[in-house]
């Protein structure tokens, strides 16, 4: 049994798919902010979004979509190693998250696509290198299944929710239904339990013999989820298990590279890293042995060293 499942695994009979798993929206919202400060762009829909920008403004750019429950924080590390290297580097909370506004409504990865085009569109950045990590993967598959590659020149997948985690018809491989369900329940009932348990167990591997424990990686995941909207944060589950990237992956048409590693117990290899590589042209996929769905933090080194390697190619 999947370890998200014995942790939080209660079928919760009242809750649909809602609206991740639907098809695209006829048309993308407008790109263009409707204001813009040093830190924030204010969407057209009235969502505000903090990013950060960091390193030279003339230097290669790479933006970075964090996963769930998290916000730009989790790419800390990623960001003040490449802006050392001359990149210029952006990453925004997304929309419930972190600093960001927490609308009730449009928490889904149409919205939160439409949100990082606001961001590229506002900033003005071209040639860009995407980078996605669970969640955040997904929104970077459905920005370019919406948005096109005008503005793309690589794509970076990292423990990468794609094609399709929810098990279907069609992908009788992937996670039952009532794994996401008990999430739901886990996180109505008392959420910072919820994060507390994942952080501590399952994301970084910390329930596996031998693992060396950090109470403050911990503690950073615990309180970055924490400062998360609670019915964003909610909605979002149904965002990353039950949205469909098939269709956006087939879209993919510049050099892209799948990171993943195979004790994923969050988001297992086979049905996200292996099935993504798989159907994008001309993915690389790198398989790190053991590493866990937290892979950015546990082998930050040699993540930021092959991501580095990439960018330069």
């Amino acid at each position: 049994m999947n370890v998200i499942t014995r942790i939080v695994a209660t079928p919760l009979l009242a809750i649909a798919l809602q609206s991740g798993f639907a098809a695209h929206a006829a048309k993308p919202v407008s790109d263009t902010a409707i204001a813009h400060t040093a830190s924030t762009v204010t969407t057209a829909d009235g969502v505000q979004l903090y990013y950060k920008d960091w390193g030279p403004k003339d230097g290669p750019v790479v933006t970075f979509s964090h996963g769930w429950p998290l916000n730009s924080d989790s790419w800390e590390s990623q960001m003040i190693f490449l802006a050392g290297k001359g990149y210029r580097v952006v990453a925004h909370d997304r929309r419930g998250h972190g600093r960001s506004s927490q609308p009730w409504d449009g928490n889904d990865m149409d919205h939160y696509a439409d949100d990082l085009a606001a961001v590229i569109e506002t900033l003005d950045l071209k040639d860009v290198t995407l980078v996605g990590f669970s969640t955040g993967g997904g929104e970077v598959a459905r920005y370019i299944g919406r948005h096109g590659t005008e503005r793309v020149k690589k794509a970076v997948l990292v423990s990468a929710v794609p094609p399709l985690m929810l098990q279907t018809a069609d992908n009788p491989g992937g996670l039952l239904l009532e794994v996401f369900d008990g999430i739901r329940k886990a996180s109505l009932e008392n959420r910072a339990q919820l994060y507390l348990d994942l952080a501590s167990g399952p994301f970084y591997g910390f329930n596996r013999t031998g693992a060396k424990v950090s109470q403050g990686l911990i503690d950073s995941w615990r309180s970055q989820g924490m400062q998360a909207g609670h019915k964003n944060t909610y909605d979002s589950i149904a965002a990353f298990s039950a949205t469909d990237f098939r269709e956006d992956l087939k879209k993919f048409d510049v050099p892209t590279l799948v990171i993943h590693g195979d004790d994923d117990q969050i988001v297992p290899i086979d049905i996200s890293g292996k099935a993504s590589a798989a159907q994008i042209k001309g993915a690389k996929l790198i398989i790190y042995p053991g590493a866990p769905h937290g892979l950015t933090d546990t082998h930050k080194d040699r993540f930021n060293q092959d991501l580095l390697e990439f960018l330069k190619d």
